[in-house]
């Protein structure tokens, strides 16, 4: 059972990669969603630029600060 419950649809924007690791970033409707995956991953799933592709993810811990932006 998959424990991941957030998903967004977005489309493959930008991929960047080296021999090890790649960056894929979606535009999604609600701004982009960067994803850190191996290349191999990318390859095996043939991700390419202008696809949609569901982005999944968890969060455990979400922490906040205080804003000095004058208007809150």
């Amino acid at each position: 059972m998959n424990s991941i419950r957030n998903e967004i649809e977005g489309t493959i924007k930008r991929i960047t990669s080296d021999k090890v690791m790649s960056e894929v970033i979606l535009d999604t409707p609600t701004g982009e969603l960067v994803a850190v995956i191996t290349t191999g991953s990318v390859k095996r799933m043939k991700l390419k630029k202008g696809m949609t592709v569901s982005g999944v993810f968890k969060a455990t811990n979400v922490s906040l600060k205080n804003c000095d932006c004058g208007s809150h």
